[in-house]
């Protein structure tokens, strides 16, 4: 928890420089890609999170990859500075806050949509219609295919969850049938 809230801070701090600029995305975009290097290379997010390694030698990591990465020199200079603050290792949340803030900002909800078959490019269509209309936001919809849901499908909208799946109905017909006997 207070890790998180730690992140909110940072990812505020950076989302304000952002809203002087108007770069709301391109510095999300900056921000996503030296997470993900971080996230997808194990050694280098076990280096950076160990308290144990001095704070210069991260330091020099970091210039290294900075060298090597095309960035503007203002996230160049955020993550110089969670290096400094010895904050580099949460990064993954920093971005994470940083993209609902974004989000809010920009009026985008994002939802996850899951589906037992593959979903017709005219229902999916539709579905982020409904959506954009019920959250008055633009939609940013991913589509997940699970057979284990027998049919029917699970809409993600934010936080809110909307469980149409007939696994789920199954679940509670079993649930109810069970509480009879």
């Amino acid at each position: 928890m207070i890790g998180s809230d730690i992140a909110k801070r940072y990812a505020k701090a950076f989302f304000d420089i952002a809203a002087e600029e108007q770069n709301y995305e391109g510095y999300y975009n900056e921000l996503r890609a030296f997470a993900s290097l971080v996230e997808e290379n194990r050694d280098l997010r076990e280096f950076l999170a160990n308290p144990v390694f001095d704070q210069s030698e991260k330091k020099a990591v970091i210039e290294q990859i900075l060298a090597r990465v095309r960035m503007s020199a203002m996230t160049a200079n955020f993550l110089r500075l969670l290096v400094d603050k010895k904050r580099i290792g949460i990064i993954g949340e920093i971005t994470e806050s940083y993209r609902q803030l974004m989000d809010s900002k920009l009026r985008r909800v994002r939802v996850a949509v899951k589906t037992a078959f593959p979903m017709d490019g005219d229902i999916a269509a539709n579905l982020k219609q409904r959506i954009a209309e019920m959250t008055g936001k633009e939609v940013e919809m991913t589509i997940e295919e699970d057979r284990s849901l027998i049919g029917g499908v699970v809409v993600r909208v934010g936080d809110t969850l909307y469980d149409g799946s007939i696994k789920t109905q199954l679940n509670n017909i079993r649930k109810l049938l069970g509480e009879e006997i």
